[in-house]
């Protein structure tokens, strides 16, 4: 894997995440299944509520 390369100008600030037991198993599956068959999962994203939604 590279290193993210920044535009000029920018700085990316990248700090560490807490994750929970689920994130843990996901990202577990996620790896796992790719390293078996070599293709990536497709997760499916939860659709906000629009009265949620601030703009």
């Amino acid at each position: 894997m590279k290193p993210a390369i920044e535009p000029k100008g920018i700085d990316l600030v990248v700090e560490p995440h807490k994750y929970t037991k689920a994130d843990t198993e996901l990202m577990s599956k996620i790896i796992s299944h790719y390293n078996s068959t070599g293709e990536l999962l497709i997760l499916k994203r939860l659709k906000l509520n629009q009265n949620l939604r601030k703009n």
